[in-house]
């Protein structure tokens, strides 16, 4: 039986920043992630300014990752029909292959135990001690355990958490490729049942990344088959698809995305990141929530370890902090996200957008945080 303060499942965003932050600050930490580093991960690549601080806090030292600085927004409809905006805070663009292995290096430095290509085949709570049994047969036993596996997993079916029992429609697919993109751009392009993102990252390489429903990839048969028929619908991805140069083979997929409510703490268990609540992409913010997420759930599991023990006022106050920070955004997304993927509606919400400048603004300002 291996014995730590923290275990961490899942080697995301969230859980590598949680790891690292309860490492640095003295604690014994295990991380169970499936994959080994570096990995390529579905994500549109784009992280607010909002975060920086705090990774750098971590020794997190982005610029040396080659990021690419981005401070303007575009906007299309599925006709084309496009708008323009600043970004206020901005933000950097970053691969998950460089910026998850940066973070994995920093946090070994710090003495966390990563289990690699393992996952979590059971875990149980007794005694006040969490043990999770690891597919290698090992067990791991921690007074405090971190869920940050992710959109999906099979732990929230053991977990039996609500979400899990309603299929979700969305799937998502990510390439990198190499065009003639303005770098300081980060667009969003409508389609019908769907929206692609295009930002620049490292290495003179764009993430070009969309959202869309399974019956649209089901009526076309393959994923080339829908995109030639759904999304060069929109001329701006039309065009993307004919000039640029795809780098993978074949693109990264994710099945199932689910922006429904979940509960940040489950049979006693911190949710972290997308295990505690996905905000929709099209928000542009989903990274910057997952540090600020592993952020606020390192504080309180310190305040846990360092002053008493205290389980139910930990669950309490992560639960009152989580809230109080996304709550009202995750919402906020929820609604944006209907007014976009029908051909009609996104034509007229680009249109309103266009007219309303202030709007857009607004938006941002709602699903975004303050450096933090």
């Amino acid at each position: 039986m291996i014995k730590k303060d923290v275990l961490v499942i899942g080697g995301g965003l969230a859980g590598l920043v949680s790891a690292l932050g309860l490492a640095r600050a003295g604690l014994q930490v295990a991380l169970i992630e499936k994959k080994a580093y570096p990995f390529h991960r579905v994500c549109g690549e784009y992280i607010s300014n909002e975060a920086l601080p705090y990774l750098r806090k971590l020794g997190a030292q982005i610029s040396l990752l080659d990021p690419a600085r981005i401070n303007r927004f575009m906007l299309t409809s599925p006709s084309g029909k496009a708008l323009f905006s600043k970004l206020d805070l901005g933000g950097f663009g970053l691969s998950r292959y460089t910026l998850d292995n940066h973070l994995y290096e920093l946090a070994q430095q710090q003495e966390v135990q990563f289990f690699l290509q393992q996952s979590a085949q059971q875990i149980h709570f007794a005694h006040d001690q969490f043990t999770a049994l690891l597919s290698s047969g090992e067990s791991i036993q921690a007074p405090v355990a971190v869920g940050a596996f992710g959109k999906r997993s099979n732990l929230d079916r053991q977990l039996q958490r609500s979400f899990f029992r309603a299929r979700s429609p969305y799937i998502g697919v990510k390439y990198h490729i190499k065009h003639d993109f303005p770098r300081d751009l980060i667009a969003l392009h409508n389609f019908h049942d769907g929206y692609a993102g295009t930002s620049a990252i490292e290495d003179g390489k764009h993430c070009f990344c969309y959202l869309t429903t399974r019956e649209n990839l089901k009526k076309h048969g393959s994923i080339p088959a829908m995109e030639q028929a759904i999304l060069c619908r929109n001329p701006h991805l039309q065009h993307i698809f004919k000039e640029a140069e795809f780098l993978y083979l074949q693109p990264e997929v994710i099945n199932e995305i689910s922006f429904a409510t979940k509960t940040c703490v489950d049979n006693h268990m911190l949710m972290c990141g997308d295990a505690a609540g996905m905000i929709t992409p099209l928000c542009g913010n989903g990274m910057a929530m997952a540090v600020h997420s592993a952020k606020l759930l390192t504080d309180q599991v310190l305040l846990y370890f360092y002053k008493g023990r205290n389980r139910q006022k930990l669950e309490q106050q992560y639960t009152f902090a989580w809230k109080q920070q996304f709550a009202s955004r995750l919402r906020l997304g929820r609604t944006v996200q209907h007014l976009f993927g029908g051909p009609l509606l996104s034509e007229v919400t680009v249109g309103l957008l266009k007219a309303v400048p202030p709007a857009v603004q607004l938006i941002m300002r709602q699903t975004h945080g303050k450096p933090f």
